[in-house]
C-alpha cells in the first residue's frame, strides 16, 4: 500500500482533505444508531421524556420532593428551579451536561421515593401498604404523613427503600425517574401523545439531516478519490513514458515492448482502481471500526465477546482466502504480459503468418495464453464469489447471536431494547469494516505487483544520459565525424561487437560502410547519435566528444534513416515534418523531391494531406523508405546517416536519389550503410567491415584492386564488365 501511496504523494493535500471528510462521515454514521436507540427507549418506551428531570412541576410535587432531599440537594434544586405562577420551572434544554448531571443526581432518588409513594404500580402499591400498616392508618395520605415525620426517620426510610432498589440496573432507576416526569406532565395537563410525537419528529429530522450530511460527504469523498486516482494514473503514465523515451537500446532490450505497454496501461489501471477505493473503503473502514468499538464500549460491555468472536471469524476467512488467492494475483500480471506479447507479435507479423500458412499455430498460441489468463482469473473470481456468501453467513450468524443474547439480557433487565439495537448496528459496522479491508486486501497484491513493475521501470538506470557539464558544438562547425580507436560491446556480451574502429567522415564527402550481415554496420552508425555508448575510444564531431554534447543538440545535428523506415499515423505532411514542426510547404516539397517521393505523393487525391496508417501499413516498402529519407532531408542536418535505407528502392530510383542527394546536400557529412555495391560505387570513402573490424577502406577502385573481402562482395554482385570497369 505504501508503494501505491508513494505515486500519489504529490496530491497529499487531497488525501488529507479526504481523511478529514471520512472522519465527518464516520461520525455521522456512528451517531445514527444512538438516535435509533433513543427513538425506541425514549420516544416509544418513555413517551418522549428524554431526561429523568422535569422541565416544570406543580408546587405539591415540588414540596413532596423536598421531603426526601438533604440540605445540599435542596440547595442544588433551588438553584435551577424558579417559581412561576404556582409552578416550578427549570430551563433543562439549555443546561450543560455537567449541570444536568448535577441536577439529576440531586433529584433522582427523591423522584423514585415520591413515585413509589404516589404511583398506582404493583410494586409501588405494595410498598405503600407496608408503610401505611406501620403508620396504622390506611385511610391517610402517606405523603402528608411523611411530611410530619422527623428527618432522621425519613432518611432511614429512604435508605430502606434504596436497599430494596439497589439490585436493579441503573437504567431502571432512570426509567422510574422518567415515569415520574411523565406522570407529572400528565397531571399538569400536557398531552403526552403530542409530546411523544414532537420528540419522534425532532429526532427523526435530526437523523435525516445527519444522513444527508453523510451522503453528501460520501459523494464528495468518492469524487475526490476518483479525481486523485485519475490524476495519479495520468502522472504515472507520463513519468513512465518519459522514462522509456529516454531509454537507450540497452534498456529497451531489458524490457520487452509488450511488457512496457502493459506497465503503461494495465498496471497503471490496477493502481488507479485501488486508489479509487483505497480511501472510500480501506481508510474509512478502520475509522468506522474504531469509532464503533468506542461506541460499543460506551453502550454496553456485556456482549463485547460477540464482537471478538465475529472479528476472529472474519480474519480466519480472510487469511485462508489470501493464502489461496495471493499467488494467483501475483501470477496474473505476467500472464497479461504474455497475452499482450502474443497479440502484438501476431498482429504485426500477420503478412508473414499468412504467407507461411501458420494461422492455426498462431491462433493456438494466442488461445493458450488467453486460456491460462482465463483460468487464473476464474480461480480468483471464484475465491471472491465464495468470500461474499461466507462473510454474509458470519454477519447473519452474529446478528442472530446478538439478538438471542440481547433478548435474554433484556428479559433479565440488564439492558434495554434500543441499547441492544444500537449494539447490533455498531457490531455490524465493525464486521463490515473488517469485510471491506479484507476485500481490498485481496485486490492489493495485484496492485502491489503492478506498482513494483512500474517502480522497476522508474528506478531502472538509464545508461546513456547527459553529463553535468556539457560542451557546445562550434556554430561554424561542419559536422566532421572522427572515430578514434572505438570498440563496443553489448551489455553482458563476452566479446566486442566492434573493435578498434578508426576513421573520419568529412563534410562534403560520402562515407560508405559495407560488409556481410551481422558484421556490425548498423551498430557502428548507432554509436554516432548515442543510441549506444562506446566501450573504448571516442567519437568526436568537430573535435567535441559526442558524450560531452547534450543529446538533444547532438541529435538535432543528425538526420537518421534507420533500416526499417518507421512512419507514424497521421498524414504524409506530418511524417515529413516530423523533425521540424515549422517546416514550410516549399521545404517539404523540396525534401520529397530529393527523396524521389514527390511523384507518388502527387498522384494521391489529397497529396501531402493523404492519411498514413499506423506504421505506414498503407504504403509500399519503397514508398515508406522514401518518406523516411524525405523526413531526414527536411530536417536539414549537418550529418546524414542512411542505415541500409535504399534496399527497397529499384536501381533507377536509387541512382536518381543519390544524384539528387549529392547535388542538394553536398556540404553535409553523408554516411551510407549498404548491402549493394551499386549504391556506394561513387562514395568518397568506403569502409569494409568483417567481424566488427575495418579490414579495408578507400574508393571503389582502390578496394577492388587491393581488398580481398571487397573483391568477394563485388564478385557476388557485379557482372564481369562492371568488375573490369566498363559498366561503372
Amino acid at each position: 500500500m505504501i508503494k501505491i501511496l508513494k505515486f500519489a504523494k504529490k496530491l497529499w493535500y487531497v488525501m488529507v482533505i479526504i481523511l478529514l471528510l471520512l472522519i465527518v462521515q464516520a461520525y455521522c454514521e456512528l451517531t445514527l444508531p444512538s438516535y435509533t436507540s433513543d427513538i425506541v427507549d425514549v420516544g416509544i418506551q418513555n413517551k418522549g421524556v428524554e431526561y429523568p428531570v422535569p422541565e416544570e412541576m406543580s408546587k405539591t410535587t415540588y414540596d413532596n420532593l423536598m421531603v426526601f432531599l438533604d440540605e445540599q440537594e435542596k440547595k442544588v434544586v433551588d438553584t435551577y428551579y424558579k417559581e412561576d405562577r404556582g409552578r416550578y420551572k427549570a430551563d433543562i434544554q439549555h443546561l450543560s451536561a455537567k449541570e444536568l448531571e448535577e441536577l439529576k443526581a440531586s433529584l433522582l432518588d427523591a423522584e423514585q421515593m415520591v413515585y413509589l409513594f404516589t404511583s398506582d404500580g404493583e410494586e409501588a402499591v405494595k410498598l405503600q401498604e407496608e408503610m401505611l400498616s406501620v403508620i396504622g392508618n390506611k385511610d391517610t395520605d402517606i405523603m402528608e404523613q411523611l411530611k410530619t415525620m422527623p428527618q432522621e426517620l425519613i432518611s432511614s426510610m429512604k435508605e430502606s427503600v434504596e436497599e430494596k432498589l439497589k439490585d436493579y440496573p441503573d437504567y431502571l432507576s432512570e426509567a422510574m425517574g422518567k415515569q415520574f416526569v411523565t406522570a407529572e406532565y400528565t397531571n399538569l395537563g400536557r398531552d403526552m401523545d403530542d409530546y411523544q410525537m414532537d420528540y419522534l419528529k425532532s429526532t427523526g429530522l435530526k437523523m435525516l439531516g445527519i444522513a444527508i450530511v453523510a451522503m453528501l460527504v460520501s459523494i464528495i469523498v468518492g469524487y475526490l478519490s476518483a479525481k486523485l486516482a485519475a490524476y495519479t494514473a495520468k502522472d504515472i503514465r507520463e513519468k513512465v513514458f518519459s522514462k522509456v523515451i529516454g531509454f537507450s537500446n540497452a534498456e529497451m532490450n531489458q524490457f520487452s515492448t509488450s511488457s512496457l505497454i502493459t506497465r503503461c496501461t494495465n498496471d497503471v489501471q490496477q493502481i488507479q482502481m485501488v486508489l479509487t477505493i483505497l480511501f472510500r473503503m480501506v481508510a474509512f473502514a478502520p475509522i468506522v471500526g474504531l469509532g464503533a468499538v468506542f461506541k460499543v464500549l460506551d453502550t454496553t460491555t456485556s456482549m463485547v465477546w460477540v464482537i471478538v468472536l465475529a472479528v476472529l471469524a472474519v480474519l480466519m476467512v480472510v487469511m485462508v482466502l489470501m493464502i489461496v488467492a495471493m499467488p494467483k494475483f501475483k501470477k496474473m500480471q505476467k500472464l497479461v504480459d504474455r497475452l499482450n506479447l502474443a497479440a502484438r507479435e501476431i498482429l504485426t507479423g500477420l503478412p508473414v503468418i499468412r504467407a507461411f500458412g501458420r494461422e492455426q499455430h498462431e491462433e493456438k498460441r494466442f488461445e493458450d495464453a488467453s486460456r491460462d489468463l482465463m483460468k487464473t482469473q476464474l480461480f480468483t473470481s471464484r475465491v471472491m464469489v465464495m468470500m461474499m456468501p461466507t462473510m454474509m453467513f458470519i454477519m447473519n450468524g452474529i446478528s442472530v447471536l446478538i439478538i438471542w443474547t440481547g433478548a435474554n439480557k433484556i428479559d433479565a433487565g440488564t439492558i434495554q431494547v434500543g441499547e441492544m439495537m444500537a449494539f447490533l448496528t455498531y457490531t455490524m459496522h465493525i464486521v463490515i469494516s473488517f469485510l471491506m479491508i479484507s476485500m481490498v486486501s485481496i485486490m492489493l497484491p495485484r496492485a502491489s505487483v503492478a506498482a513494483e513493475r512500474i517502480e522497476e521501470v522508474m528506478e531502472s538506470k538509464t545508461l546513456i544520459t547527459d553529463k553535468e557539464g556539457t560542451v557546445e558544438v562550434p556554430a561554424d562547425g561542419k559536422g566532421n565525424i572522427t572515430f578514434s580507436h572505438v570498440s563496443f560491446g553489448y551489455p553482458n556480451a563476452k566479446e566486442y561487437a566492434l573493435t578498434d574502429i578508426d576513421f573520419t567522415a568529412k563534410a562534403g564527402k560520402t562515407t560508405a560502410i559495407i560488409g556481410s550481415t551481422g558484421c556490425g554496420k548498423s551498430t557502428l552508425v548507432h554509436l554516432i547519435p548515442r543510441l549506444f555508448d562506446v566501450s573504448e575510444g571516442r567519437i568526436t564531431i568537430d573535435g567535441a566528444d559526442v558524450r560531452d554534447i547534450k543529446m538533444k543538440e547532438l541529435r538535432k545535428m543528425i538526420g537518421f534513416v534507420p533500416q526499417k523506415g518507421t512512419l507514424f499515423s497521421g498524414t504524409i505532411a506530418s511524417n515529413i515534418g516530423f523533425g521540424d514542426v515549422n517546416l514550410s510547404r516549399e521545404e517539404m516539397e523540396r525534401a520529397a523531391k530529393i527523396a524521389q517521393a514527390a511523384e507518388f505523393i502527387n498522384e494521391k487525391d489529397k497529396k501531402y494531406e493523404s492519411e498514413v496508417a499506423q506504421g505506414g501499413n498503407n504504403v509500399s516498402g519503397g514508398q515508406k523508405q522514401r518518406l523516411a529519407i524525405a523526413r531526414a532531408i527536411a530536417k536539414n542536418p549537418k550529418i546524414y546517416i542512411f542505415d541500409d535505407s535504399f534496399s527497397a528502392l529499384d536501381y533507377k530510383t536509387d541512382a536518381a536519389l543519390r544524384k539528387a542527394l549529392n547535388e542538394q546536400v553536398g556540404d553535409a557529412v553523408v554516411i551510407i550503410v549498404a548491402q549493394r555495391i551499386s549504391t556506394i560505387l561513387h562514395a568518397d570513402n568506403i569502409l569494409v567491415l568483417e567481424d566488427g573490424k575495418i579490414v579495408g577502406q578507400g574508393t571503389h577502385q582502390q578496394l577492388l584492386a587491393e581488398n580481398e573481402v571487397y573483391q568477394q562482395i563485388a564478385a557476388s554482385q557485379l557482372s564481369k564488365e562492371e568488375l573490369e570497369g566498363k559498366g561503372c
